[in-house]
């Protein structure tokens, strides 16, 4: 029978149980593994389902016994108890977490982690250009044009503050970042795409979702 709980929190509302373990010993490892992948990612999603998320990740007993209470610091810096709605769970340790968002690789249709972009199209061989463009993010590589989607325009600009960030980190200095692009770079990067074959359509939408009616 299992006796902790791996539980995912979005906005103080428990989401799922990731998973579960007899011993404490084999939880609190898998539970120091997730904050240690938490850690690695480079652009964390925000936005799910147009709206904001703020992930946790708690180890939860299965006992009715709480004999330390745990806080944690809400955004005023304030120290607020947490307390499980199920009296028969005791919450032993929560965490910050961080879930890597999805980035939609336009030509290969399909999404891709930001480890995957920097591994395929970010290679240290010479120097590239990370523009973004509306919701869109292109990789200049010589004459090689990658196109990327993102949720909206400010997510796309959100993604270049990270990866410029996470490059500055780790001593790379091989691409170019652009996010505040003038008129004229705008019509050439729109030239450059069109003449590659992108939908125009495409290419001057600003969203790919919208916030849900309240």
């Amino acid at each position: 029978m299992e006796n902790y709980l791996i539980v995912l929190f979005d906005n103080k509302v428990k989401q799922k149980i990731i998973k579960k373990y007899i011993t404490f010993k084999k939880a609190k490892q898998f539970f120091e593994k997730c904050l240690y992948d938490s850690s690695e990612v480079i652009f964390e999603q925000v936005i799910k389902n147009g709206r904001p998320c703020d992930y946790e990740i708690g180890l939860v007993e299965l006992s009715s016994m709480q004999l330390v209470p745990v806080y944690i610091t809400d955004e005023m810096g304030r120290n607020v108890r947490v307390k499980m709605e199920n009296s028969g769970m005791t919450l032993v340790n929560i965490s910050k977490y961080k879930i890597e968002e999805e980035i939609y690789d336009i030509q290969k249709k399909e999404k891709i982690t930001t480890h995957s972009l920097i591994r395929r199209y970010l290679k240290k061989e010479n120097i590239k250009m990370v523009s973004s463009l509306n919701n869109k993010i292109v990789i200049q590589n010589d004459d090689e044009i990658n196109l990327f989607s993102f949720k909206s325009q400010e997510e796309s600009i959100r993604f270049i503050d990270c990866l410029s960030n996470y490059f500055f980190k780790i001593k790379r200095g091989d691409c170019i970042f652009v996010k505040d692009i003038s008129s004229a770079q705008r019509k050439y990067l729109f030239d450059i795409l069109k003449s590659k074959g992108f939908d125009k359509k495409m290419l001057y939408r600003k969203f790919t979702t919208f916030p849900r009616s309240i």
